[in-house]
């Protein structure tokens, strides 16, 4: 079966699946699947300072970034909210930032924004560069992946192809939800911290310098107690309808949070990741849209 195309949101125009999405997402668990992420932005920073520029406007530890290794990045406000997500890998002259579709130009604003006198250099390579999600067994980002030159874009899928099945972003947006693995844009909102969504020493270091936004951080990791939490959603699979990103979650008809991503998993069923308030009980009655939900806890 021809490619059917995700029809709207931020991977509007990127393939969704090829007609058997359980298939996919056996290949992917399998590590025998890849996919085409090339609706994704890159920003290239190069020069000598870098990691040590990066590393203090962000969460990570990148003083000391090893080439070839993927991590997961954020930048916060002074509040400790979550302005920017982007994955990020260094080849030893470059440092490449992958980022959401659309989201390149404000990441790119920010950054220019903050160079001073660093002795960097930032730009928008989303023309020159694009990322594909490797074969392979997934890692904690979701990979592997690979950046590659759309120079040579076509080539590599052919590689890829060769050896592993293509899969699109139903399976991927199954794992992910899974795995309980957050989204800028799909479980996030303006007043969203790190703490909230299990992001921490994970996209968050923990014993590093300072960097915007880190006392809210500190503070809240100390007291244990962030206002949401992030949780996996078990939806009654008897409904055909799924709830869109942002719906609400209520509990007695009141609402205590709201849905991200939505997905049909082929072992687990309609899941989906919801932010919820923090003193909800575990075993609360759930409903969105209608729909019950069980939550699961990670």
């Amino acid at each position: 079966m021809s490619a059917v195309l995700v029809e709207d949101g931020p991977d509007k125009g990127a393939i969704w699946h090829f007609g058997e999405p359980t298939k996919e997402q056996r290949a992917l668990e399998a590590g025998t699947a890849w996919a085409d992420l090339s609706h994704y932005e890159v920003i290239a920073v190069d020069g000598p300072e870098r990691l040590t520029w990066l590393h203090s406007l962000t969460t990570q530890h990148l003083e000391a970034l090893t080439p070839a290794v993927w991590q997961d990045v954020l930048i916060l406000d002074p509040q400790g909210h979550i302005e920017h997500q982007f994955y990020m890998v260094d080849d030893g002259k470059t440092s490449w930032l992958v980022v959401n579709p659309g989201r390149s130009e404000l990441l790119l604003v920010h950054l220019l924004k903050m160079k001073f006198r660093m002795n960097v250099e930032i730009r928008d390579v989303s023309n020159e560069f694009a990322v594909l999600r490797a074969p392979g067994v997934t890692d904690a980002l979701g990979g592997p992946y690979a950046l590659v030159p759309r120079t040579e874009l076509d080539e590599m899928k052919k590689s890829f192809a060769s050896i592993a099945t293509q899969v699109g972003t139903w399976a991927l947006d199954a794992q992910r939800v899974a795995t309980m693995r957050p989204r800028l844009g799909f479980e996030t909102d303006h007043k969203s911290i790190p703490n909230e969504l299990g992001m921490l020493n994970k996209s968050v270091h923990m014993n590093k310098g300072c960097y915007r936004g880190q006392e809210t951080v500190a503070k809240i990791a100390n007291l244990g107690n962030p206002p949401r939490r992030l949780v996996l959603l078990h939806l009654d699979g008897s409904v055909v309808t799924i709830p869109a990103t942002g719906a609400d979650v209520e509990k007695d008809g009141v609402k205590v949070g709201f849905i991200g991503t939505v997905a049909r998993h082929h072992e687990l069923g309609t899941i989906a990741l919801a932010v919820i308030k923090r003193n909800t009980p575990t075993d609360a009655a759930l409903t969105i849209d209608g729909i019950p939900a069980v939550q699961e806890v990670g």
